[in-house]
């Protein structure tokens, strides 16, 4: 069967995916998610040939490999050393090219630098050098998710923002579904609390399951709706908690562990208005209240292990709040008592995960503390590094892996900020780079938590940051871009969530400033 004879044959196959045989795992992923591809349900990406699998048994092997070559509509070649060292992969984009000059041609980067992974023919063909539309799935640069959306792009024709759209409604409508069960969850939950506190005469067990469904909004219910980006749906049963609260005349008479409950909502409370509507009176006065319930508790059992972990808390919520308006003298007061209550903490139980766990945060906001007007640049360093230190070592041994790893990267955000401030923006870039790799990993093995989704949005503009200062604006730029991509995407889960709203504007003037070869340094993470 001659060339002529199949150039420009009507294309049955949508694609023809050619990989050295070492790739095959890889190759039959993206083969299943092409396949399973469809543009709202309709139009789909199939068939997708792959693999001598899809051949009949015959004596010309080569003759069926042209037939499939000459019958696809585009060439997606898996990049790699292996496919750069296969002639069979340089062989098929030969053919391929020759077949159909006009039709595209795709690399799929799945390891090693492009120099090393890119096949000749790939290249140039004849005397042409030819620049292939690459789409780079390895690890800490497009990523999976953005690096399919990329392919998908170059096989449709559509443009990748749609893509990239299309998929974060899809994600979206998921989310909708989880959101919905909890808000469900969470209604007849609060109906059932109203219900139980209202009877605070009755027995003592009809309080008792009260406080416990309390506790549960607070940990459970909360961990799962910070998940999916939801968290903003508490807002209703903290209404009616809180107007429980402000029905008791007195806490007199309420045990130890019921005081700590009302505290530790009094903290979810300000938490949640500090995150939808930023410094308010409100917030301030949930934090003080919450305050003076734990101090009076500590006061009372300065001994007592939950007593001071929880005024540890409130201490903390407290100095946010002034943190939040860049005050200083304000702020120090209560992040040097959570420091001192979190030292207390370790010498109550040594053996408690909680107690190194509260020093490495103390230690960490008292860097967040020394980065503000005036600035001691080099206290910041010493608490961000033993912050670092401590946090890295929770990881093996915490009962919860993923917020774990979240609080390493917000650690190494704010040593990064710290050796900008120490005016050594190359180790800050070293480090967000680092810190951008290790979101990225977060994100592969937890999809569809939105806070490994945020981690690696703040990791990517504090690069941006890290970036300008050490003088590399385009790479600033290239960074800045990849940003905004992930962050409309978490917009469109929670078009109220105050901290995405201020990063999209802050990238928005980032971009827009670049194009005009100005600066912008508005970007806080």
């Amino acid at each position: 069967m001659g060339e002529d004879s199949q150039a420009g044959a009507p294309a049955h196959y949508r694609a023809f995916i050619s990989y050295s045989h070492t790739d095959a795992r890889f190759a039959g992923w993206l083969h299943r998610k092409l396949e399973a591809w469809s543009l709202q349900g309709q139009t789909r990406l199939s068939p997708v040939f792959i693999d001598r699998a899809e051949l009949a048994a015959g004596p010309d092997l080569s003759a069926q490999v042209r037939a499939a070559l000459a019958a696809s509509s585009a060439l997606i070649v898996v990049a790699s050393p292996a496919a750069r060292a296969s002639r069979w992969v340089a062989q098929e984009i030969s053919l391929f090219r020759e077949l159909h000059p006009d039709r595209p041609v795709l690399a799929a980067l799945i390891a090693g630098e492009p120099i090393a992974a890119f096949p000749g023919p790939l290249l140039s063909h004849g005397d042409v050098a030819l620049e292939p539309l690459a789409a780079d799935f390895r690890e800490g640069h497009d990523g999976k998710r953005l690096a399919l959306l990329k392919i998908l792009a170059g096989l449709t024709a559509l443009p990748l923002d749609r893509l990239v759209q299309r998929d974060a409604q899809s994600r979206q409508r998921r989310v909708m579904a989880v959101t919905a069960g909890a808000v469900l969850l969470s209604l007849i939950l609060a109906a059932a609390l109203i219900i139980a506190l209202r009877a605070r005469t009755e027995a003592e067990h009809q309080r008792a399951e009260a406080e416990g469904m309390v506790e549960f909004m607070l940990t459970d219910l909360r961990d799962k709706l910070k998940g999916v980006g939801r968290l903003d749906v508490m807002g209703s049963v903290n209404s009616k908690a809180m107007a429980y609260l402000s029905d008791q005349s007195s806490l007199k008479g309420l045990s130890d562990a019921e005081l700590r409950q009302r505290a530790k909502l009094l903290q979810a409370m300000t938490e949640d208005d500090l995150a939808t509507a930023g410094l308010t009176d409100r917030a301030l006065t949930e934090a003080k209240s919450g305050y003076r319930i734990t101090q009076a508790l500590h006061s009372r059992t300065s001994g007592d292990y939950e007593n001071t972990f929880a005024h540890a808390q409130s201490a903390f919520w407290l100095g946010y709040n002034y943190n939040l308006t860049k005050n200083k003298a304000g702020t120090g007061p209560y992040w040097r008592e959570y420091y001192d209550l979190a030292k207390q903490l370790n010498q109550q139980k040594p053996a408690d995960p909680r107690s190194a766990q509260e020093l490495s945060f103390s230690l960490g906001n008292l860097c967040t503390l020394e980065l503000m007007a005036p600035v001691n640049a080099q206290a910041a360093l010493q608490n961000c590094e033993q912050s670092l230190q401590a946090s890295r070592r929770l990881v093996a041994t915490s009962a919860n892996p993923f917020q774990a790893a979240l609080d390493v990267l917000n650690r190494q955000g704010w040593l990064a900020d710290a050796y900008l401030a120490a005016d050594v923006p190359l180790k800050a870039v070293d480090l967000r780079s680092q810190q951008k790799s290790e979101a990225f990993a977060l994100v592969r093995a937890n999809p569809q938590d939105v806070r490994a989704q945020e981690a690696l949005l703040r990791a990517n503009l504090g690069l941006v940051k890290a970036l300008k200062m050490a003088g590399k604006g385009q790479a600033a730029s290239a960074v800045a871009m990849e940003a905004m991509a992930r962050a409309r995407s978490l917009e469109s889960l929670d078009p109220q969530n105050r901290d995405w709203k201020t990063w999209i504007a802050n990238l928005q003037q980032e971009l827009q400033s670049s194009r005009k070869g100005t600066s912008h340094d508005g970007f806080h993470t």
